[in-house]
């Protein structure tokens, strides 16, 4: 048997999850069930749309409550250790300047099961995060990339 994968979050992460879980569980299964009701009443079910609709709706549902489920029994919060404060880690914001236009951008270095690029949280796996994890302020860094090797300098860890 497989061991299952950890999922590295914070605890807002984490309790971001549980909400998601209650929701889908309380509010989208019961919504699904209903419209699934409903469309059986429309008859035929070999030929009714509203019906395969639904069903697939419930299947997606039922696979998102898994997988959160799995997520949440899996979990590993991410504790922020303040005793080395220049060194990149999990939970930490990370500040680095492209080299050698100058580009400063800042990124939270989360789990896979909360990354957000777009809310400046970026995944653990990703190729960026594993160049820097481990570095410290100061250090030169070379991130692989799509486009070829990005060169970046490390300006703080916070």
């Amino acid at each position: 048997m497989a061991t299952e994968k950890s999922y590295y979050m914070t605890q807002e992460g984490k309790e971001k999850l549980i909400n998601e879980l209650e929701h889908l569980k309380t509010v989208r299964r019961p919504e699904v069930v209903e419209r699934i009701k409903v469309a059986r009443d429309f008859g035929d079910l070999s030929e009714n749309s509203e019906y395969d609709s639904a069903k697939d709706e419930q299947a997606f549902v039922e696979s998102r409550i898994a997988q959160v489920e799995m997520m949440i029994r899996n979990a590993v919060i991410i504790e922020n250790n303040e005793t080395d404060s220049n060194t990149v880690s999990l939970g930490k914001t990370v500040t680095f300047q492209e080299l050698p236009d100058g580009e400063e951008e800042s990124y939270t270095i989360v789990g896979s099961a909360e990354a957000d690029p777009f809310e400046g949280k970026i995944s653990n796996d990703s190729p960026i995060a594993k160049s820097l994890l481990g570095c410290e302020v100061g250090q030169e860094v070379t991130v692989p990339t799509p486009a070829g090797d990005m060169q970046v300098k490390i300006i703080k860890v916070e």
